[in-house]
């Protein structure tokens, strides 16, 4: 697809600012990425602005998985339960979104940004078991949740994060810290097998996707004086976030929808 060069400067913007608000908030910045790329970057077919999208999530959060391993934060056994489960989930997603006429995909996409946005605005609790470990019990209540978030990230082309995230606390009461770096794991796996059955079809525009991952990047680099701003603000932070996922997603369901 051949796009001005204006259009990879604003895909380098957007992506820095979706490193930024993921880095920060943790959930729910990949969402934007598709409306991103339509709308402001100028790619045409929603099904190439997904699966574009989609690859762009899957390296920034390897990025940020890359971190959270260091810091030791990642409960490894429940992460790959949940997030090989949701890997069949997701693939199924894709192939079915692919299917679907453009403009009403997008119409299902903006729904979606709404339940993330909704979603952002339910208060989080950071409490729970910082010592967790996988058992048969929690084997069994990890992975049908796991399959369904990937299903709905499949079929979407986003992290999931915003699903992830309450699935892995609500099955294995493990704290907000530690489901947060662990959904990672669900986010790379996912984005990338969505990606990949998109980039067979020819539905990922790689040059777009470049830029989407150097701004991630940059984003990501920029997030921690962030972080450090809104530490005694998070609860307004996160607020607005949630208006401008909600304020999105009407725009893009009345777009689709006229």
């Amino acid at each position: 697809m051949d796009l001005p060069v204006a259009s990879y400067g604003i895909a380098v913007a957007g992506g820095a600012l979706i490193g930024l608000l993921l880095a920060v908030f943790g959930g729910g910045g990949s969402v934007l990425a598709t409306p991103l790329l339509v709308y402001l970057v100028g790619v045409r077919d929603p099904h190439v602005a997904i699966g574009t999208a989609a690859a762009a999530v899957a390296v920034n959060a390897l990025f940020g998985l890359a971190t959270q391993a260091r810091a030791g934060t990642v409960k490894w056994p429940c992460a790959t339960v949940f997030g090989g489960a949701g890997l069949a989930g997701s693939i199924v997603g894709a192939q079915l979104a692919k299917q679907m006429d453009g403009q009403a995909l997008l119409t299902w996409f903006g729904v979606a940004m709404a339940a993330v946005g909704i979603s952002m605005l339910v208060p989080q609790k950071g409490l729970g078991d910082p010592g967790v470990r996988l058992t048969g019990a929690l084997t069994l209540k990890l992975a049908p949740v796991g399959l369904v978030v990937g299903l709905a990230a499949g079929f979407f082309g986003i992290g999931g994060g915003f699903l992830i995230v309450p699935g892995l606390m609500a099955a294995t009461g493990m704290t907000l810290t530690h489901a947060a770096a662990s959904s990672l794991v669900s986010v790379v796996l996912f984005g990338s097998a969505t990606s990949a059955s998109y980039a067979a079809s020819g539905m990922v525009d790689w040059p777009v996707f470049a830029a989407l991952v150097a701004g991630g990047a940059a984003g990501v680099l920029a997030s921690k004086p962030v972080v450090r701003l809104l530490a005694q603000r998070a609860v307004l932070g996160r607020r607005l976030f949630a208006t401008l996922v909600l304020a999105t997603a009407a725009y893009v369901i009345w777009r689709s929808l006229s």
